[in-house]
């Protein structure tokens, strides 16, 4: 079958490898529609993060060249032995997260946290760029009746930005700000408005995601480049934002979106870095400001699907691509490396 595989940074090769096989206890998937993720990139452009290059992964015992692609959905075509949950011919989205089991974050059900994390599509045991793929029954999710195959490959990065404003101190009718609105921005955006945030403010360079935000809800955009973001979040509010989300992964910005919240506000760090970035401590602590990091999502993505039979988290206004896998490299990382006015692309791997 055909798949895209991570070789090292900047050299991800369409190429045919061997259909998986099923197994007992395995999902095999005709995979639909993969996202590229703004991990993804990461990889592509400055890995490796989550891509095991020297050691195979404690749980999917790969190593690189791995298939990449996290954020998928497809359709059941075989089920192994002692698989209940699904039929075959279902339309399903995978929860893509590799955990051990074993560790104390796993023994108490956090294993989005688990001491060995790893992701199918990034960690090893195949991925969403390929034709098929096979997965542990407890990693496929059922989707429910009227979402399209292109919604479903939302589920998983929308599944962060909920789980984001889940983990936060955010109540109905406070005030947030989103530093960053590329995809999971917006999403997060989304996320705020399903829960009963009443301002929100997007912290953003490009017109054409600044124009992104607003049409899915957010109060006001704030272009740093025109203005200083945290006084006029401080006007605009005030006094400051009662949560602030940083979904950049840009030093700078960590300390502008703490800054940017109010006394005892909170920040939570959504983005993956590549580099460290610093921050004052003082500006933390003479306010009493929280700081609190996320990491993917655990038991959220049947909440997810049930938002989006609701309008959220809408594929039409995100989706701003489209590609077969062959271009996944040209028209898909290149594309998302030199053009900031696209929000979410999308693979095709039956094209």
């Amino acid at each position: 079958m055909k798949a895209a595989r991570w070789y090292k940074a900047k050299d991800i090769r369409v190429e045919n490898i061997e259909e998986p096989v099923i197994a007992p206890g395995k999902v095999k998937i005709k995979v639909h529609w993969t996202g590229i993720c703004g991990s993804d990139l990461h990889e592509y452009a400055a890995g490796p993060i989550f891509i095991p290059v020297e050691q195979p992964h404690y749980v999917s015992k790969d190593i690189a060249p791995i298939v990449m692609g996290h954020e998928f959905s497809g359709e059941v075509v075989e089920i192994g032995d002692g698989v209940t949950s699904v039929q075959i011919g279902e339309p399903v989205v995978v929860e893509p997260i590799l955990a051990c089991g074993e560790c104390a974050a796993c023994k108490k059900g956090k294993y989005n946290i688990c001491k060995h994390l790893g992701f199918h599509g990034l960690s090893g045991g195949g991925g969403g760029f390929s034709e098929y793929t096979m997965v542990d029954e407890k990693m496929v999710h059922k989707m429910p009746e009227g979402l399209s195959y292109e919604q479903g490959a939302l589920v998983e990065p929308a599944a962060v930005a909920l789980h984001a404003v889940r983990q936060s101190k955010l109540k109905a009718g406070d005030k947030a700000a989103v530093f960053g609105t590329g995809p999971i921005g917006l999403l997060v955006i989304e996320a705020l408005r399903a829960a009963g945030a009443a301002e929100i403010y997007a912290v953003e360079l490009s017109a054409e995601r600044a124009a992104k935000a607003l049409e899915l809800g957010a109060t006001a955009v704030i272009n740093p480049k025109d203005e200083d973001a945290v006084v006029r979040l401080h006007e605009l509010t005030n006094g400051g934002v009662d949560v602030a989300f940083e979904v950049t992964g840009v030093p700078v910005v960590l300390q502008q979106a703490i800054d940017s919240t109010t006394f005892e506000g909170e920040t939570i760090i959504v983005s993956i870095w590549e580099s460290t970035a610093a921050i004052q401590p003082n500006n933390i602590v003479l306010s009493e400001r929280t700081v609190k990091g996320i990491i993917a999502y655990r038991d959220i993505f049947p909440a997810v699907m049930e938002l989006m039979t609701q309008g959220y988290f809408p594929a039409d206004k995100l989706v701003t691509k489209r590609i077969a896998l062959d271009e996944v490299v040209t028209e898909g990382f290149e594309a998302l490396m030199k053009e900031r006015n696209h929000i979410k692309i999308l693979v095709n791997s039956q094209a």
